[in-house]
Protein backbone atom coordinates (compact mmCIF):
# COMPACT_ATOMS: atom_id res chain seq x y z
CA UNK A 1 0.00 0.00 0.00
CA UNK A 2 1.51 3.43 -1.11
CA UNK A 3 -0.16 6.76 -0.81
CA UNK A 4 -1.64 6.72 -4.33
CA UNK A 5 -2.95 3.14 -3.87
CA UNK A 6 -4.89 4.23 -0.65
CA UNK A 7 -5.82 7.88 -2.47
CA UNK A 8 -7.41 5.46 -5.53
CA UNK A 9 -9.33 3.23 -3.05
CA UNK A 10 -10.93 6.38 -0.88
CA UNK A 11 -11.95 8.29 -4.01
CA UNK A 12 -13.30 5.25 -5.50
CA UNK A 13 -16.38 5.62 -3.32
CA UNK A 14 -19.15 7.55 -3.41
CA UNK A 15 -19.04 11.69 -2.07
CA UNK A 16 -15.76 11.07 -0.99
CA UNK A 17 -13.42 14.21 -1.10
CA UNK A 18 -9.97 14.96 0.23
CA UNK A 19 -8.23 17.22 1.26
CA UNK A 20 -5.16 18.94 3.06
CA UNK A 21 -5.63 19.10 7.61
CA UNK A 22 -3.21 20.33 9.53
CA UNK A 23 -0.46 21.38 7.03
CA UNK A 24 0.58 17.89 6.56
CA UNK A 25 -2.24 15.35 6.47
CA UNK A 26 -4.20 13.92 3.57
CA UNK A 27 -8.04 13.76 4.83
CA UNK A 28 -10.87 11.74 3.26
CA UNK A 29 -14.28 12.63 3.81
CA UNK A 30 -17.97 11.60 3.17
CA UNK A 31 -20.14 14.62 3.27
CA UNK A 32 -17.39 16.51 4.97
CA UNK A 33 -16.81 13.90 7.74
CA UNK A 34 -13.39 12.07 8.25
CA UNK A 35 -12.99 8.58 7.94
CA UNK A 36 -9.31 8.05 6.24
CA UNK A 37 -6.17 10.71 7.08
CA UNK A 38 -2.71 9.98 6.41
CA UNK A 39 0.08 12.10 7.02
CA UNK A 40 2.24 13.28 3.91
CA UNK A 41 5.33 12.40 4.97
CA UNK A 42 7.06 8.76 5.28
CA UNK A 43 6.00 6.77 6.73
CA UNK A 44 2.36 6.25 5.55
CA UNK A 45 0.42 6.05 8.71
CA UNK A 46 -3.01 5.55 8.24
CA UNK A 47 -6.11 6.19 10.28
CA UNK A 48 -9.28 4.25 10.11
CA UNK A 49 -12.73 3.83 12.21
CA UNK A 50 -13.06 0.46 13.24
CA UNK A 51 -15.89 -0.85 15.73
CA UNK A 52 -15.20 -0.99 19.07
CA UNK A 53 -15.69 -4.63 18.98
CA UNK A 54 -13.13 -5.26 16.58
CA UNK A 55 -10.45 -2.03 18.22
CA UNK A 56 -8.69 -4.93 20.98
CA UNK A 57 -8.17 -7.69 18.63
CA UNK A 58 -6.69 -4.91 15.95
CA UNK A 59 -4.52 -3.46 18.10
CA UNK A 60 -2.89 -6.13 19.84
CA UNK A 61 0.35 -6.10 17.78
CA UNK A 62 2.52 -2.79 17.53
CA UNK A 63 1.83 -2.83 13.67
CA UNK A 64 -1.70 -1.01 14.55
CA UNK A 65 -2.43 1.74 17.72
CA UNK A 66 -4.93 3.79 19.04
CA UNK A 67 -5.20 6.77 17.03
CA UNK A 68 -4.18 9.81 18.66
CA UNK A 69 -6.52 12.63 18.84
CA UNK A 70 -9.63 10.34 18.62
CA UNK A 71 -12.33 8.82 19.80
CA UNK A 72 -11.10 5.95 22.25
CA UNK A 73 -11.05 2.68 21.09
CA UNK A 74 -13.10 3.80 17.64
CA UNK A 75 -9.81 5.21 15.76
CA UNK A 76 -6.87 2.56 15.23
CA UNK A 77 -3.61 3.62 13.02
CA UNK A 78 -2.08 1.13 10.74
CA UNK A 79 2.03 2.19 11.13
CA UNK A 80 2.69 -0.48 9.36
CA UNK A 81 1.72 -0.61 5.59
CA UNK A 82 2.39 -4.12 4.97
CA UNK A 83 -0.13 -5.15 8.06
CA UNK A 84 -2.97 -5.52 5.48
CA UNK A 85 -3.43 -7.72 2.22
CA UNK A 86 -5.01 -5.43 -0.67
CA UNK A 87 -8.25 -7.02 0.30
CA UNK A 88 -7.58 -6.27 4.19
CA UNK A 89 -7.14 -2.68 3.33
CA UNK A 90 -10.44 -2.30 1.17
CA UNK A 91 -12.36 -3.87 3.51
CA UNK A 92 -11.11 -1.84 6.64
CA UNK A 93 -11.09 1.09 4.50
CA UNK A 94 -14.79 0.51 3.27
CA UNK A 95 -16.26 -0.17 6.93
CA UNK A 96 -14.63 3.12 7.97
CA UNK A 97 -16.43 4.58 5.44
CA UNK A 98 -19.85 3.01 6.09
CA UNK A 99 -19.50 4.00 9.55
CA UNK A 100 -19.04 7.55 8.84
CA UNK A 101 -21.92 7.49 6.68
CA UNK A 102 -24.41 5.75 8.50
CA UNK A 103 -24.08 8.49 10.83
CA UNK A 104 -24.84 11.21 8.40
CA UNK A 105 -28.36 12.81 8.45
CA UNK A 106 -31.12 10.70 6.07
CA UNK A 107 -31.29 12.79 3.66
CA UNK A 108 -27.86 12.88 2.90
CA UNK A 109 -27.53 9.34 3.10
CA UNK A 110 -29.95 8.77 0.65
CA UNK A 111 -28.52 11.27 -1.99
CA UNK A 112 -25.35 9.77 -1.67
CA UNK A 113 -26.63 6.28 -1.78
CA UNK A 114 -28.47 6.77 -4.81
CA UNK A 115 -25.21 7.98 -6.65
CA UNK A 116 -24.00 4.64 -5.38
Amino acid sequence: MNIEELRELCLGLPAVTEDIKWENNLVFSVAGKMFCLTGLEPPMQVALKVPEEQFDELTQTGDITQAWHFAKRHWMTVVKESRFSKKEWEFYIRQSYDMVKEKLPKKIRENIERDE
